[in-house]
């Protein structure tokens, strides 16, 4: 039998405190390092999600730690995946396929099984690999969750990893995070927790090291060293939560041209767009309360978890009319996935995929309806749109039949098995666009020919753009975390043999 990977842990002191962020620099760090590196999170709940090489759908946060370890990401990394449909309920994706609908408490009669399912996809990844790094999810000290926990401190201690605890200042109350946490686990739990990352700081660190010696003496673990706050380099965000509630936009907010991306309910893989966010000489804002648009260059639909929901909510909050009345206006529009299908006529679902089963109208914006089927589509595919070549992803529920003519994107493969077809729509006028494919711009070539479509072919698209960026990102990622982190610390929680084997 082969010898196991080494295993270390990060886990949170609760949700969205940067635990996939030290996670994905420690892949990155250990990768440089000589070591072969994976990452993994048992149990996920995001819809921002993506597809594997072997056409397998995994959180999106587990796809940008494996692109920091320079390893193909594969679904062992993110065995469960909870897509929420609902308030209480999920789409649960197992090992890569989408294997049940279920409501919370359906889904926690579950949790033994995926426990299994977890710990034999993680002993598949250390089987091929020198070290893996865990990812917990929300708070490690959830005292209503803990007897039924699979991603956290149990998982901790099927895998013997050591744990570093991340806590987040910037949202206050760091000590109490700490000392808390300590307080709520059991005390052979409390001897997993080797010591903390401290992140998020604002300020002159200096100023901060009588609350790391106050720490350090109340629990006897060493801080491991305080992540200030960074804005000279951006990584994919794992939750929507850093696009909730954005304020209405108004021309004279920006001197630069503005792109709009509708803030839908459910939305999902909102990180489609990240590469716009970063141009020069132009704008990328999320739009929740209904407005105005016809100042903004462009409107876009995204991907949605839940379509009929969501094109039922434009209808009720008053955004359909703006964005009919944007359309009939010369306005340019760009639906993904889910907001390809709103701008279509119907969107059919016979079989209740995503509730009771009916039909809500779509925009009519493009002359195509939707119908909603199983199985679930999850491709990595290969595509030209006119004439440039790029690689997107497809992750639906659901076929969309457009006119012959009026196509999009021709296909040329998917999960590197060659085809013929095609993808998308586009109106009569040309100003009205809708693909499946996410990731689209993540290719340069693509997002100048979409912004000179738009009326920006002035926006300068940089080489160092979509996944060439993201990679210098990680180095840039991987340096600030070895400036202010104790990495050779952290690196003596590992086995001696590993240790010895990093360059």
């Amino acid at each position: 039998m082969s010898k196991k990977a080494a295993c270390l842990a990060v886990l949170g002191t609760g949700s969205d405190v940067g635990k996939s962020i030290v996670a994905t620099a420690l892949c990155r760090i250990f990768a440089n390092r000589g070591l072969r590196v994976a990452p993994f999170k048992a149990q996920n709940m995001s819809n921002n999600s993506g597809v594997t090489p072997e056409g397998a759908e995994m959180g999106r946060a587990q796809i940008v730690q494996a692109e920091a370890a320079r390893v193909a990401p594969h679904c062992d990394m993110n065995p469960v995946l909870l897509k929420p449909v609902s308030d209480v309920g999920s789409q649960v994706v197992l090992n890569g396929v989408a294997w049940m609908d279920a409501s919370s408490q359906a889904y926690y009669t579950k949790k033994e099984y995926l426990f299994g399912e977890s710990c034999a996809a993680l002993d598949r990844l250390r089987s091929a690999h020198d070290l893996i790094i865990l990812e917990g999810a929300g708070s490690c000290a959830e005292v209503n969750l803990m007897a039924s926990d699979i991603v956290n401190l149990r998982m901790a201690a099927y895998a013997e990893a050591p744990v570093v605890l991340v806590a987040d200042i910037d949202r206050g109350g760091v000590f109490a995070q700490i000392v808390g946490t300590l307080a709520c686990v059991s005390p052979v739990q409390q001897t997993q927790i080797r010591g903390f990352v401290i992140n998020r700081f604002r300020g002159d660190i200096t100023l901060f090291q009588p609350g790391i010696d106050w720490i350090e003496e109340r629990t006897g673990k060493p801080v491991y060293g305080v992540l200030p706050w960074y804005k000279h380099f951006h990584i994919e965000a794992e939750d929507a939560v850093v696009i909730e509630s954005p304020r209405p936009v108004h021309p004279a907010d920006s001197t630069e041209p503005v792109i709009g991306v509708i803030r839908l309910p459910h939305i999902s893989n909102f990180t489609d767009f990240d590469p716009l966010a970063k141009l020069t000489g132009c704008r990328l804002v999320y739009l929740q309360q209904p407005q105005d648009v016809k100042h903004l260059s462009a409107v876009i639909l995204p991907g949605s978890k839940s379509t009929c929901a969501d094109l039922q909510w434009l209808e009720s909050s008053g955004w359909r009319d703006h964005l009919l009345r944007y359309a009939a206006d010369g306005g340019h529009l760009l639906g993904i996935c889910g907001g390809y299908q709103m701008l279509g006529t119907w969107v059919r679902d016979p079989d209740g995929i995503e509730g009771a089963p009916g039909s809500t109208a779509g925009l009519g914006l493009l002359p195509v309806e939707t119908v909603l089927k199983a199985p679930k589509t999850t491709t990595l595919t290969d595509f030209t749109w006119n004439g440039i070549a790029a690689t997107g992803y497809e992750i639906h529920m659901g076929r969309t039949d457009p006119p012959q003519g009026q196509t999009l994107v021709t296909v040329q493969r998917r999960n590197s098995v060659a085809c013929v077809d095609t993808d998308g729509c586009v109106s009569d006028d040309g100003r009205v666009i809708g693909s499946y494919m996410h990731g689209l711009f993540d290719t340069p070539a693509i997002t100048r020919h979409w912004l000179a479509g738009i009326g920006l072919d002035g926006v300068t698209v940089d080489r160092l753009h979509g996944p060439v960026a993201r990679d210098q990102a990680y180095e840039q990622l991987a340096e600030h975390a070895a400036q202010h982190l104790d990495i050779n610390a952290i690196t003596a929680l590992l086995p001696q043999a590993l240790r010895e084997k990093m360059r």
